[in-house]
């Protein structure tokens, strides 16, 4: 892949760590402006990294961080942080809708308060960086959104039990699909991008398994990779999609998924919403719903 982000900025929340980290990382190789919005600003053992780590190793990579403390479920910061974005590096060309909260707890267990900030960072926070955004957007060359989200399927084993989670991710998903369309004529691109597998972050270590399904997963830059691939494409003609990382790599000629997997030797684990392995060395685990 050839196409390059140099000079490009872009607007990443929750970029402290994981798959944001991983995406910024990605951009500042080859010499993008990156604004890391997220609330760490200070280490937690369990979740390691802060806006500050995210930013010096954005910068040793090559690209201009900015690091902002932001939580992206108040209007004003978020609107404060694309401001600062936009003032710093004269202008915003791609938001990265990163940020999400999880809890998998069904009905009898999930307290309203977890529903309530689910939904405030997951669909809510999606939907205000957007809006924040795009006067910025609209003025780029070649202006993205994406969110890290999954396709959309109404089969009913996706909301159950875990249908809190479901309702706020599949919200993510429901802005990609009603602002392509309603961006379309401003040549805004935006599209969701979903793993195929398990990535090796702190959440899915913390609660989806442990270190048994890290090994099972693959490391965040394929999901970055993937990102680079789709963010310096045309954005008039890339909008409106649900990406797979795999696929976007199979697209760009990448077939060997190998060096993306943290223990190579053992079967990678399918990621929630999806139905069947796209890719080979890929397992349905013990949390996948059935029919």
């Amino acid at each position: 892949m050839t196409r390059s982000l140099s000079g490009k900025t872009l607007f990443i929340t929750g970029a402290s760590r994981g798959i944001g980290l991983a995406i910024a990382n990605r951009a500042a190789r080859d010499g993008a402006n990156v604004a890391i919005a997220a609330k760490s600003v200070a280490e937690n053992p369990k979740i390691p990294g802060t806006i500050y780590t995210a930013a010096a190793e954005i910068e040793a990579a090559g690209g201009k961080a900015l690091a902002i403390h932001c939580d992206i479920r108040f209007d004003d910061q978020v609107e404060a942080a694309v401001k600062k974005t936009a003032e710093t590096f004269g202008g915003v060309d791609i938001l990265v809708n990163n940020a999400s909260a999880i809890d998998l707890r069904g009905i009898d267990m999930l307290e309203m308060k977890r529903f309530d900030l689910m939904h405030q960072i997951n669909a809510r926070g999606t939907y205000l960086c957007a809006k924040m955004a795009l006067p910025f957007l609209r003025k780029a060359e070649n202006p993205h959104i994406l969110t890290m989200s999954p396709p959309l399927d109404m089969n009913p084993k996706w909301f159950s039990p875990n249908l809190a989670y479901t309702m706020a991710k599949y919200g993510m998903s429901l802005v990609t699909l009603g602002l392509a369309r309603d961006l379309a004529r401003d040549g805004v691109a935006v599209n969701s991008l979903w793993p195929e597998t398990a990535i090796a972050t702190a959440a899915v270590g913390n609660l989806l398994g442990g270190e048994e399904v890290i090994r099972r997963a693959r490391k965040p830059e394929i999901v970055a990779d993937a990102a680079h691939a789709i963010l310096t494409r045309p954005s008039r003609d890339c909008t409106g999609n649900f990406f797979v990382d795999v696929r976007v790599l199979a697209e760009e000629g990448v077939s060997d998924l190998a060096p993306y997997s943290v223990d190579p030797s053992l079967d990678a684990v399918l990621d929630f919403f999806l139905e069947e392995p796209i890719s080979a060395n890929v397992r349905k685990s013990a949390f996948h719903p059935g029919k």
